[in-house]
């Protein structure tokens, strides 16, 4: 069974989707004239192709392809919105004691097509600017790869076109593991595992989904693979006030094991709730 929360009885909504950054986005806008509604999904996705031409490494002449070519010493200005997803990724490390780590794009790769190998040691340093948007390599080695935060980033993004148009709410999705709610409406989220499921009520904040069962262990664990926990969290749903900080936690605690999760995130705000598979039923997990 999928890890991603399913949605139950929906409110009334205009719907649209398109794809980008490797995934389906879906937009469910609260019903009202539809021309206005069109014109809200297409400046939300317009932005969203802009986002992915900045953010994808893939993409040969994106901000991050152009960050991980950069040699020692040299000093690379980004776009604005780079800038501010790369601030949000050194917060999200320094909130995660490090377990959220963006540069380890070169042991992604090396986990997606070794074929058992010894990983390439982790090397290189860059320094993101505070204050200017502008990217420092200090020393070769690190691959920017942004992942899940991405496209958090994204919907967080979209969900301001959303507001500067007036719309009344939304229920934004990339693909079916990070959603992000607002407005009036309540939006029945399903969230299920072997034995049970357990429905919440999205409202005004964002959803993310991670597990083993269908990605397998593509979480890379910052202090090697020697670092991972024993007792494996197969699937974690977060929610939190932010798409952005939804995908960056459900990412971290999957390198932790379920008894460490309320310590490790103290009286933390970045953070709402957690539920939890232990042995095939979805569980709260009670927070300080």
């Amino acid at each position: 069974m999928d890890e991603s929360p399913t949605m139950s009885t929906l409110p009334l909504t205009q719907s649209f989707t398109h794809q980008a950054m490797n995934t389906e986005f879906h937009l469910r806008i609260a019903n009202r004239d539809l021309t206005i509604v069109a014109g809200m999904a297409k400046e939300c996705f317009d932005h969203l192709d802009f986002l992915e031409s900045r953010l994808s490494r893939y993409i040969d002449d994106s901000d991050v392809s152009r960050i991980n070519q950069m040699k020692g010493g040299e000093t690379l200005y980004v776009s604005e919105c780079t800038h501010q997803c790369l601030l949000a990724a050194i917060d999200a490390h320094s909130r995660t004691s490090g377990l959220f780590d963006i540069t380890l794009g070169r042991l992604i790769e090396h986990r997606k097509t070794s074929a058992g190998d010894a990983p390439p040691l982790l090397c290189g340093q860059i320094t993101i600017h505070p204050d200017i948007p502008a990217v420092t390599c200090n020393a070769t080695g690190r691959v920017v790869d942004l992942g899940g935060i991405g496209k958090g980033f994204a919907l967080d993004q979209m969900k301001q076109i959303l507001i500067e148009w007036g719309a009344d709410g939304a229920l934004l999705m990339a693909g079916a593991s990070s959603l992000l709610a607002f407005g009036h409406e309540s939006w029945p989220i399903e969230l299920s595992s072997f034995k049970n499921s357990l429905t919440l009520q999205l409202s005004n904040e964002a959803l993310s989904a991670s597990g083993t069962d269908f990605q397998g262990h593509h979480i890379i664990h910052p202090r090697g693979d020697e670092a991972m926990p024993q007792d494996l969290i197969r699937r974690i749903w977060v929610t939190a006030p932010t798409a952005t900080h939804a995908e960056i936690w459900s990412t971290a605690l999957m390198l932790l094991e379920p008894a460490n999760l309320t310590d490790f995130i103290g009286d933390d705000d970045t953070i709402t709730r957690i539920y939890c598979d232990q042995e095939g039923n979805v569980v709260s997990i009670p927070l300080r």
